[in-house]
């Protein structure tokens, strides 16, 4: 979803020795017209900078020397299996500092797991390296550790002993656990507000957080932090310009985590993230961006972004990008209640049609060829339905999947961005999910900067068709601003979607308790973001039985 923030000329772009190799290898590929996107994809894996090369040869820096605190960016943790869960920090003593204050030389960290807050029983330990190369990141999967049980972790270097975080396994395959409770969140613009629903959802009691995208934004964040409208801070002019090189993005993170919130809520849950666009750029599709760029200078930013993304997330080395390209749909179980395809609907999408404006459906948008997940990402989520023995099939993603037709008009115009904008993939999708017999359908959404409940429809133009599953739209973190309880269109969006079950404008979050009855959601949202410390409530709740489609409210 598009912002405001790009007025303005941006001021001279950081630079690395990674962003040099980057655009080498753009200015290279667009030399060679020849080339196809794919070609060029398959080039720049091999000519960008790739994360092995030069690992082991940057000199070690005592750590006895670091005399500022490295652990300003926080602890994470993610993607939690039966027995393992991965761990995550940045070394950053100056988070606002191309290198974070570290130059190029590599630090060892040591870190440990333990069963009490106090880390009396400790029960794994080790070291890691924080490499110059990975932006001085430390990630560690630890192994060994027992199914559906809690931990506490933290990273130690020299003198410096890390925030402690908490984290949890999944049950084991085959477990048949009674419930689960998630959140869903997305979209935290900096510059639109304060991240309070983060400091209200670190002290709610979730298992897990998937966080649906936009977690950070490339839009330029003024000295005063934008809508935050900071009197006793100034931030530095790097970030009064949009992000495009790979130390624009690292700084960015440093930006975004140098927020209290957010580090409380990372520290206080594990996280499943995926990305959307603006982590990028703004409503990119695959190798276009949104102002027809040459591809491979695109695929060049894309690399810059897609690595920094993965520096500072909690995510396994299977995520890794391989210069512009990176596997981030994935799979995770939580015993035999739940499945979670974890979606990537930005790296493989064609592009929208129309030019990406809202449109009535027609010939270019329909297109059965066209597609928002790519053919392999649909053969493997339609072949994971089939092989699910999971009792709720829950669905990660960015964009709305519901229609939402956008007027009132006989033929309405819909979003192109959208799944609406890829309807014949959608369709393709729910047959999918019809023929697997996936009876517990349940979509989490992103992106709109509003909270949204719908009824799936077996067809969206007959309300009385069959109802197969239900989408959850979290809202925004801060993205948008305020908000308001009755967006202008809400009259509008209700009376011409009758599967719209819900519709709130204001900021917050989603909590969903999973059961082996049914699944209770909870819209919780705050007043206002451009002033911190607003109070949360609960806007509404909804209740799906099993084996019984459809949003009952509570």
């Amino acid at each position: 979803m598009a912002l405001p923030g790009r007025s303005g000329p941006p001021s001279p772009p950081v630079l690395t020795s990674h962003d040099a190799e980057l655009r080498t290898a753009a200015r290279h590929l667009a030399r060679r017209r020849f080339l196809t996107v794919a070609a060029a994809a398959a080039a720049l894996a091999f000519t960008t900078n790739r994360p092995a090369r030069g690992t082991f040869a940057a000199p070690r820096l005592d750590a006895a020397r670091i005399t500022r605190d490295p652990f300003t960016l926080g602890v994470a943790s993610g993607d939690p299996l039966p027995g393992s869960v991965l761990i995550w920090t940045r070394l950053a003593p100056v988070p606002f500092e191309p290198d974070g204050g570290l130059g190029q030389e590599r630090v060892e960290v040591s870190w440990e797991v333990a069963a009490d807050e106090g880390f009396v029983l400790v029960v794994r330990a080790g070291t890691a390296e924080a490499h110059p190369e990975y932006a001085h990141s430390v990630r560690v999967d630890v192994p060994g550790l027992d199914p559906d049980s809690h931990y506490y972790y933290r990273f130690r270097t020299g003198s410096w002993i890390s925030p402690t975080g908490r984290t949890r396994t999944a049950p084991a395959a085959g477990d048949d656990t009674a419930s689960l409770r998630l959140a869903a969140v997305a979209c935290q613009a900096y510059h639109d507000g304060y991240y309070t629903a983060h400091g209200h959802l670190a002290r709610e009691d979730v298992d897990v957080v998937f966080h649906l995208g936009d977690y950070l934004y490339e839009y330029a964040v003024d000295s005063a932090g934008g809508a935050r409208g900071y009197t006793d801070v100034v931030l530095p002019s790097v970030f009064h310009r949009e992000t495009t090189t790979l130390a624009d993005y690292r700084m960015r993170y440093a930006l975004y985590k140098s927020d209290p919130d957010l580090r409380a809520v990372h520290a206080a849950h594990p996280f499943v993230v995926t990305w959307d666009d603006h982590e990028t750029e703004n409503n990119y599709a695959g190798a276009v961006d949104e102002n027809g760029s040459d591809p491979a200078q695109f695929l060049a930013r894309r690399a810059a972004a897609y690595r920094a993304y993965w520096e500072n997330q909690p995510l396994r080395a299977g995520q890794l990008p391989d210069g512009p390209d990176a596997q981030l749909f994935r799979r995770l179980r939580w015993g035999t209640l739940a499945q979670f395809d974890i979606l990537d609907t930005r790296q493989y999408r064609d592009d929208q049609a129309y030019g990406d404006t809202p449109h009535v459906p027609g010939p270019e948008s329909d297109d059965p060829a066209r597609s928002l997940t790519g053919d392999a990402q649909e053969r493997w989520l339609i072949g994971g339905w089939g092989a699910s023995a999971a009792l709720w099939n829950v669905m990660p993603q960015q964009v709305c999947f519901s229609q939402r037709r956008l007027d009132l008009n006989a033929r309405a115009k819909l979003s192109m961005d959208a799944w609406d904008g890829y309807r014949a993939n959608r369709a393709r999708l729910i047959a999918g999910a019809r023929a697997a017999g996936v009876a517990n359908w349940m979509v989490l959404t992103g992106d709109v900067h509003v909270g949204y409940a719908f009824d799936i429809k077996d067809d969206f133009d007959d309300p009385d068709s069959a109802t197969l599953g239900t989408e959850l739209t979290c809202t925004s973190v801060a993205s948008g601003g305020n908000g308001a309880q009755r967006p202008a269109n809400w009259d509008t969006y209700t009376r011409a979607n009758p599967h719209l079950r819900f519709y709130d404008g204001r900021r917050g979050y989603v909590t969903v308790e999973l059961g082996r009855e049914n699944a209770r959601a909870d819209f919780r949202i705050v007043p206002v973001v451009t002033t911190p410390g607003a109070p949360v409530s609960t806007a509404a709740s909804f209740v799906t039985e099993v084996g019984s489609p459809g949003l009952t409210p509570v």
